[in-house]
């Protein structure tokens, strides 16, 4: 059995058998930037320095990742490849000062829960789902429906507000407005689909309106089968008529 190459080598190949579709080409690539943030602290600080950057302004990040993005490739896309490497490695430390240890740590801790989070959500969706994966729409809603062992969520008109401007953005805003967004969802914990999301910002430009229904969807969705569930329990653990006190 032949063993693939390392993810900091370059993005390797779908297995044997597999459908190289769009979304499981962005997902290894997801995964080769979170490996090497775990793995190496100078290079999660270069990927750190292009957050809200354009790609004439990160000199510091064509050394980790340039092999990893595709050649003969529009600047959209590039620019999206970038911007969410910038991404992972910012959230990869939100411990404050921390020392070059303690960050390692941490940010193996959250390579595993994310890819743990991954596992658990794909186990549970079809297909077609696990080919789109989970839409930032989702990631607003699971932010203000979070389960009572969690110690912060997001009110429901905070994530309505934020979703909704980034739903407004051309690409250029977008671009300056999503870090912050995404710095407060994983301040409370919520799984991000980069792979998904960086889908969504090579599209952006061509496809804002079918990417920002299917978020909106999402995010009313999941509230509102969330209440339903509360109501159905409520219901269920309501006494009957009639019952003695």
């Amino acid at each position: 059995m032949t063993t693939p190459a390392p993810p900091t080598a370059h993005v390797p190949a779908p297995r044997s058998g597999e459908e190289p579709t769009r979304i499981s080409r962005y997902r290894t690539f997801t995964r080769a930037v979170l490996t090497k943030c775990a793995s190496d602290p100078g290079a999660r600080s270069a990927l750190r320095s292009g957050v809200r950057k354009d790609l004439d302004s990160v000199p510091r990040m064509h050394r980790v990742i340039a092999h990893l993005v595709p050649q003969n490739v529009s600047e959209d896309t590039q620019r999206a490849y970038y911007a969410v490497a910038a991404m992972i490695a910012e959230q990869a430390r939100r411990g404050g000062d921390a020392t070059d240890a303690d960050e390692t740590t941490a940010t193996q801790e959250a390579t595993q829960a994310a890819e743990a989070a991954e596992t658990a959500v794909a186990a549970k969706e079809s297909g077609r789902e696990r080919d789109y994966g989970s839409s930032l729409g989702t990631a607003f809603a699971l932010a203000v429906v979070r389960s009572p062992g969690h110690e912060r969520t997001m009110r429901r008109g905070t994530a309505e507000s934020r979703l909704n401007l980034l739903c407004k953005q051309g690409l250029t805003g977008l671009h300056r407005h999503l870090p912050a967004s995404v710095r407060y969802l994983r301040s409370l914990d919520v799984p991000v689909d980069w792979a998904r999301l960086l889908q969504d910002l090579v599209d952006w430009r061509r496809h804002s309106g079918r990417i920002t229904r299917r978020w909106l969807q999402d995010f009313y969705r999941l509230l509102q089968e969330e209440e339903r569930r509360r109501r159905d329990q409520a219901d269920a653990q309501a006494p009957s008529p009639g019952a003695e006190d």
